[in-house]
């Protein structure tokens, strides 16, 4: 067979598993904890010492105003949800 036909007999194979409501419900098993893993060590990369200190007000301005929120959390949910669809798509 050839590259072409190999590859798309396995889209084949992927859009069929995520026709499936298993699929998704694995999904969310994986992407959901992901998601709030990447979110809190984030928030305590960026401002560990406002954390601590319990100067909230600095963490809000630090990552969230101004637009700073689209950002952070638009690659938080870019990644978890392509971190989901990868993981559950091996272990089916």
């Amino acid at each position: 067979m050839s590259f072409i036909k190999n590859f798309i007999e396995g889209a084949k194979i992927v859009f069929a598993r995520m026709q499936t409501k298993v699929f998704w419900s694995n999904f969310t098993k994986v992407a959901i904890p992901f998601f709030i893993i990447v979110t809190l060590i984030s928030l305590f990369l960026n401002s560990w010492r406002d954390i601590f200190a319990g100067d909230f007000l600095k963490v809000n301005e630090a990552n969230f105003t101004n637009g700073k929120w689209k950002n952070f959390w638009g690659m938080k949910l870019f990644i978890s949800f392509f971190y989901g669809l990868y993981v559950t798509h091996k272990k089916m």
